[in-house]
C-alpha cells in the first residue's frame, strides 16, 4: 500500500541528497542527480534550502523568515509549507522521522 505523505507545518525535513546548487546572483540553482531536472529556487527558495542543512522543524524555518521578511504568519505558512510539498514531490527534500 503507498500512502501520499505531504509536509505540514509540525514535520521536520532536510535536504535531499544526490543535488548540486549553486548560487547564481541573488538566486540559488539546484541539479538533482537522481532525476537529472534543474529548478531555479529563487531567491527565497534559497534561503528556505540553506536553512535546511540540518534538519529543521518547518515552523522554525517560518520564524526564521518572519523574522527577516515582512509577511503575515499565515501567509507564510502557507507558502512555506506549499513550497517544501514541492520539492518533496520532486524528491528534492526528505521529512525527518523522529526516533523514539
Amino acid at each position: 500500500m503507498i500512502i501520499n505523505q505531504h509536509i505540514s507545518i509540525d514535520h521536520k525535513v532536510k535536504q535531499g541528497e544526490g543535488n548540486i546548487v549553486s548560487d547564481m546572483g541573488d538566486e540559488k540553482v539546484m541539479l538533482s542527480i537522481n532525476n537529472g531536472k534543474y529548478y531555479n529556487l529563487g531567491e527565497m527558495g534559497g534561503e528556505i534550502w540553506d536553512l535546511m542543512k540540518e534538519p529543521l522543524e518547518v515552523k522554525q524555518v517560518v520564524n526564521s523568515l518572519l523574522a527577516s521578511f515582512q509577511v503575515e504568519r499565515k501567509e507564510c505558512e502557507e507558502q512555506v509549507v506549499a513550497f517544501l510539498n514541492h520539492l518533496f514531490d520532486e524528491g528534492l527534500v526528505e521529512i525527518v522521522k523522529e526516533s523514539i
